[in-house]
């Protein structure tokens, strides 16, 4: 198994699974890709691609619908997603992705979270270079030989595919997402789940003080609104 198998366990164990937060960052990913591609999701493959997310987590239908609804409406704000970077205690990078209607909030909070931590917030391209940007696929597992799938969908750009317990999983570069949906859309795959990760290339061992020390500023980060995504180079 390669990197994207080994970082998608470690994510799994994680405690930082909670409903409400997944139902909030959802919200906000509805409303960024209507105001990007509009309300239809036939012709919205982004919007699609939220929607099927959302079920995933079980998101009541009426839900998704009225954030549909509520983000086509012309007087709601922009959500803008802008991406923080900065060093953890002990040299641990961090990465984090947010989506606010207010930056100069969000700004303001993420600097406090890494000062009260004895953390850096770095400046852009400090620590991004060291995560490689995917896009992840989960399909049904029934009636579908993986090592089959994956010989066929690397013309698409897929990197890894691998089983887990909830079904199938393709890993590929960011820029391939459009093209391997296409392609499994056009054979009629049911997608469960899709979505973007950023997986460290390098990742470090630390002790059980040190963790604690950087465990203590991703809780921080993680509760705040306006994260979606937080990653980082300690090994977990």
């Amino acid at each position: 198994m390669g990197r994207a198998f080994e970082f998608r366990k470690a994510r799994k164990m994680k405690r930082w699974s909670a409903m409400s937060k997944a139902f909030t960052r959802i919200g906000k990913d509805i409303v960024i890709a209507v105001k990007e591609g509009g309300p239809d999701p036939d012709s919205n493959s982004r919007l699609r691609a939220v929607i099927q997310n959302a079920k995933s987590v079980n998101m009541p239908k009426d839900n998704i619908e009225r954030a549909i609804k509520r983000a086509s409406d012309k007087n709601l704000g922009d959500y803008k997603e802008v991406l923080f970077e900065g060093y953890a205690p002990h040299g641990i990078a961090i990465l984090i992705e947010t989506a606010t209607d207010n930056n100069t909030r969000t700004v303001a909070n993420v600097r406090s979270y890494f000062k009260k931590c004895n953390g850096s917030l770095g400046t852009s391209g400090s620590v991004e270079f060291m995560f490689d940007h995917t896009c992840n696929f989960r399909i049904p597992a029934e009636d579908v030989d993986p090592e089959e799938l994956e010989l066929e969908m690397i013309d698409y750009g897929a990197e890894e595919v691998f089983v887990d317990d909830d079904g199938i999983l393709i890993y590929a570069p960011f820029e391939s997402f459009g093209a391997i949906q296409k392609e499994l859309e056009n054979r009629n795959i049911e997608i469960l789940s899709s979505g973007f990760e950023r997986i460290p290339q390098v990742t470090k061992k630390l002790d059980e003080e040190q963790v604690a020390d950087v465990e203590k500023l991703l809780q921080k980060i993680e509760e705040d609104d306006d994260v979606q995504n937080v990653y980082h180079t300690m090994q977990e």
